[in-house]
């Protein structure tokens, strides 16, 4: 197994096969466009086929290829059908990275209980079932690598967020036991802790945002690449990648 990830890493992605949910937009489409330009074959999945098409499309197939897919993470059936779909497709599912998610922004007493559970179901639900279904694949092939999409949010809270915050710190809980679980099997697990991007996530929502105190999604696309090709007898767990101005963390 060690040697097999040695020499995937050496040569870059080429014949990775990798799905990224929230592929459609954001850190999503940052990660695709990276990581298709080191040969991999991407999956942009999303729950908007045309948020997931236009990140194809706007992937120039040099080396690596973008592939867009309707994908509802929080339906478990839906889910299933895709994994499957991708290892039947492409041969292959190498890795998995869980980006797909929302926030609600309202104080705990007027949060509906449809959007705490529609928060919780996307952020948490979403990457389990994802994971649930990718991981017989991993087993299988003795390799693999599930990247979740953490936040400041795990670390520390803000008012009119406890959604978010539940879900976020709940998946750096399933991140890390995850880890432990898996890691017999050869299957990496890293929590990616992401401070504040440039992306329409903040920016559609608080139009009074200073974009510079935010950083470049792709930044944090670099880190995941850098996760990803490591040696394989190295793994990542967890890591904070903040803007240098970040003010949501300490």
């Amino acid at each position: 197994m060690t040697q097999q990830c040695l020499t995937r890493s050496e040569n870059g992605l080429q014949n990775w096969v990798i799905l990224v949910t929230g592929g459609g937009s954001g850190l999503g489409a940052a990660l695709c466009r990276r990581l298709a330009s080191e040969g991999a074959t991407l999956v942009a999945a999303d729950l908007s086929r045309k948020r997931a098409e236009d990140a194809a499309a706007g992937i120039v197939p040099t080396k690596g290829r973008c592939h867009p897919l309707e994908l509802d993470v929080t339906d478990a059936a839906a889910t299933e059908s895709a994994i499957h779909s991708i290892v039947r497709q492409y041969g292959s599912l190498d890795v998995v990275i869980n980006s797909a998610a929302i926030d609600v922004t309202e104080a705990l007493d007027t949060l509906s209980v449809a959007d705490w559970d529609r928060v919780l179901s996307t952020n948490l639900r979403g990457p389990y079932l994802v994971s649930r279904y990718a991981v017989p694949h991993m087993k299988a092939a003795g390799a693999g690598h599930i990247v979740n999409i953490v936040s400041t949010a795990s670390k520390r809270a803000w008012p009119n967020a406890a959604a978010y915050h539940a879900s976020k710190w709940g998946l750096l809980g399933l991140s890390h036991s995850m880890h432990a679980e898996l890691r017999p099997f050869g299957i990496k697990v890293s929590a990616i802790v992401a401070g504040g991007m440039r992306t329409p996530f903040l920016l559609d929502r608080f139009p009074d945002i200073d974009p510079t105190t935010l950083q470049d999604p792709a930044n944090v696309a670099e880190v995941i690449h850098f996760i990803l090709t490591l040696p394989g007898e190295t793994v990542v767990p967890e890591v904070m990648v903040l803007p240098i101005r970040e003010t949501s963390w300490p």
